[in-house]
């Protein structure tokens, strides 16, 4: 389980006319791999899994493990808030031949902490897979608790967490409560640091997508103790890492991978919608700034 460590890419879904683009999402996989980025998570909240169909779903899980090919591990999205549905895309993501899942807390349901639990059980034991838990408060409403986490981190398959709290003391408590072996990877690039720094394994990354090279040695640096220069990859990626939640999350990592010529357009999918061009304005500067156009 321990080759779920370092920045793993929550890889954004190109659109053309509406539909997935193969091509491009070959070429996106390509760049990452290149960038020396440690793992793919297609199929994550970047990857706009929200407003794609199951086709859509498994189609982008299917492609991205053919074309990585064994060369890092993917960790296939594929939560929902639906305990039977997230079995079902657990499932295929299985059968696809994906090193593991990653698995969100119910959003708009609002489960209690037992309910939590209890999903998380379902789906470890229909499912034999490493699984990875996704708590991100702000998007579901509802707050993954360390005592819950603790819970589920001694169930079999239940393989590590994505914590996207934002919040280091939270982190903290998860990682005093649950066995050593457990897998804590921030969710949020601004923590990635500290996080490796009091005991996490990585990032699953936004910011990764537009700089792999940058924050995959960021990764090796902490994760090999050098925090001098995880230190410099950090405040040199600071800016960018704002710059990367300036709008709604995936549109300035969709706008930037445009504007950088590796895909056509952000082409984001509605009800989210492409970026002010004040807002654009600000992220010109940025990734002009770091060299990325």
């Amino acid at each position: 389980m321990t080759q779920f460590k370092g920045a793993f890419v929550a890889i954004v879904t190109p659109f053309t006319d509406g539909k997935i683009d193969e091509k491009e999402l070959i070429d996106l996989i390509e760049f990452q791999i290149a960038g020396g980025t440690h793992g793919i998570v297609p199929c994550g909240t970047t990857g706009e899994s929200a407003t794609m169909s199951h086709e859509e779903h498994q189609l982008v899980v299917e492609l991205t493990i053919k074309t990585v090919n064994g060369r890092v591990p993917v960790i296939a999205g594929s939560g929902s808030n639906s305990t039977s549905e997230t079995i079902e895309l657990t499932r295929h993501a299985k059968e696809a031949g994906a090193d593991g899942v990653l698995v969100i807390t119910p959003y708009y349901n609002k489960p209690s902490q037992e309910g939590l639990f209890l999903h998380f059980k379902s789906v470890a034991e229909a499912v034999d897979i490493p699984i990875i838990m996704y708590n991100v408060p702000s998007r579901t409403g509802v707050n993954m608790l360390p005592a819950t986490v603790a819970r589920c981190a001694e169930l079999a398959n239940i393989a590590g967490i994505k914590e996207a709290t934002g919040d280091l003391n939270q982190i903290s408590e998860v990682i005093r409560l649950c066995p050593d072996d457990f897998i804590v990877m921030s969710g949020d690039d601004f923590t990635a640091l500290a996080t490796v720094a009091i005991g996490g394994k990585g990032v699953i990354s936004v910011t990764s997508n537009v700089a792999p090279a940058d924050m995959s040695g960021l990764m090796d640096a902490a994760l090999a103790g050098d925090f001098a220069k995880a230190r410099q990859f950090h405040y040199k990626l600071f800016p960018l890492i704002q710059a990367m939640f300036i709008d709604t999350n995936p549109v300035p990592a969709k706008t930037t991978l445009a504007l950088m010529g590796k895909i056509k357009g952000a082409n984001p999918r509605m009800p989210i919608c492409d970026m002010s061009d004040a807002t654009l304005a600000q992220l010109k500067k940025v990734i002009t700034e770091y060299g990325l156009i």
